[in-house]
């Protein structure tokens, strides 16, 4: 092995210190105690090295972002039983989605809440987003139309009934109601 594939390798493995690092001070502490300094400190390196890395704490929080959506997408997908109707995908799709939601809460709002520099439904949108928002129009495609809009408006109260819910707005016990409610809504012919 050279000494530039050793560099390469080098700097491969510090990246992955600080997203892991950032990962765990926000789950233990939550995303404002994740920053640069506090960064550093964790993976004992100066702060000019993180820089090095990434440019700021929106793009440590992409980082961390496009590791989530890297575990939700084949989540989604290993939801979905082979012999499942499209009813019972759809419905194994949107629980799985709120059991991450809740199940991984730093992680999910590193993905879907903070700044992250992400861009959603664009010409140079990762393809591990575009990969999860596939396993979401998978199950969505055989109930309309046009998949596209149908799975954003999916995802959308998805994602508003996991913040609600989240943030103590909604009542947690009543969950599974709420997905068979929105999963009808996308089921019912219209």
């Amino acid at each position: 092995m050279g000494i530039n594939e050793r560099k390469e390798r080098e700097r491969a493995e510090r990246e992955q210190r600080i997203i892991a690092a950032a990962r765990l001070i926000a789950e233990r502490d939550g995303w404002a105690s994740v920053t640069v300094r506090r960064l550093a400190q964790e993976i004992e390196y100066s702060q000019p090295v993180l820089y090095t890395h990434f440019e700021n704490r929106d793009a440590i929080v992409g980082a961390v972002a496009l590791e989530g959506f890297g575990e939700l997408g084949p989540m989604l997908r290993a939801a979905v039983r082979r012999d499942a109707s499209p009813a019972e995908a759809i419905e194994a799709v949107a629980t799985a989605y709120l059991n991450f939601a809740f199940e991984r809460p730093a992680l999910y709002e590193a993905m879907f809440v903070l700044p992250s520099g992400l861009r959603f439904a664009k010409s140079d949108t990762p393809q591990v987003l575009r990969d999860t928002f596939g396993a979401m129009m998978a199950v969505v495609e055989p109930f309309c139309a046009d998949p596209e809009i149908a799975t954003e408006t999916f995802w959308a109260a998805l994602h508003g009934l996991a913040e609600l819910e989240r943030h103590g707005r909604i009542r947690e016990a009543f969950r599974g109601e709420r997905v068979k409610h929105t999963v009808g809504m996308f089921t019912a012919e219209v």
